[in-house]
């Protein structure tokens, strides 16, 4: 299995730039497409964008296009999201995810997907 912890949030100001970082340790079968979703007070979990192995990009609110950038290093199993630009409303529990290869899954080396536990960003306006 894996482990991912995610590191960087923090208050930031309107307008200012952080940087998440997500580390992935153990099983690397278990490591294939790896997203960001956030979760903002009362509301639910929502996906932020994903990146493939190849580094193929998909960004899934079209808020953040443009002001977030999702990157990763394979050699060192890291994840990465550069925000620029913040706003207020982009103040969430930001969390890392991987989905294996769907092989992995079924042959039972793997979860469906794992989770980190989160990391606070909060944005003052």
């Amino acid at each position: 299995h894996v482990r991912l912890v995610e590191s960087g949030g923090g208050l930031v100001q309107a307008g200012g730039s952080r940087r998440l970082v997500c580390v992935a340790s153990g099983d690397t079968d278990c490591i294939n497409v790896m997203g960001w979703y956030r979760q903002a007070p009362g509301k639910g979990r929502e996906l932020v964008a994903t990146i493939t192995t190849a580094g193929s990009t998909y960004y899934a609110d079209s808020s953040v296009k443009g002001r977030f950038t999702i990157s990763r290093d394979n050699a060192k199993n890291t994840l990465y999201l550069q925000m620029n630009s913040l706003k207020a409303e982009d103040t969430a529990v930001y969390y890392c995810k991987s989905d294996p290869a769907y092989a992995a899954v079924v042959s039972g080396t793997c979860r469906s997907d794992y989770w980190g536990q989160g990391t606070q960003v909060t944005v003052s306006s």
